[in-house]
């Protein structure tokens, strides 16, 4: 995907996401990694404590690098909580290009799940 195309499709994720939850501006990275976190995770409550947010962000990360190989989703716990195992390390270095490699999970994410959703 040329950085055109990649931008153009992050913005259009990002709108997705700011039109669904009636939001002003934009959210950023972590807000959607929350977002799908919750999504994954089957159901949604008013107020989730700050590790709660951290679980479903995580949760997010593995739902996103699951499908190359990175995590193995190994079920979910009595409160119905999804749990991965790590499979190998992430061979992406460096802070930026990990969050490009991210958005660019995030991107087929949305992209399957509108698929789905027709």
């Amino acid at each position: 995907m040329e950085d055109w195309e990649f931008e153009f499709e992050w913005l259009k994720v990002r709108h997705t996401v700011k039109e669904a939850f009636r939001q002003d501006g934009l959210p950023d990275l972590n807000l959607v990694l929350l977002l799908i976190g919750i999504q994954e995770l089957g159901r949604w409550q008013k107020r989730f404590t700050k590790e709660e947010k951290q679980d479903l962000m995580h949760i997010a990360v593995c739902t996103l690098l699951s499908e190359d190989g990175y995590y193995d989703f190994v079920g979910r716990d009595t409160e119905g909580w999804p749990h991965f195992n790590a499979v190998r390390a992430l061979e992406i270095k460096g802070e930026q290009a990990q969050e490009h490699f991210l958005k660019t999970k995030i991107i087929e994410y949305f992209k399957n799940h509108e698929t789905t959703n027709q």
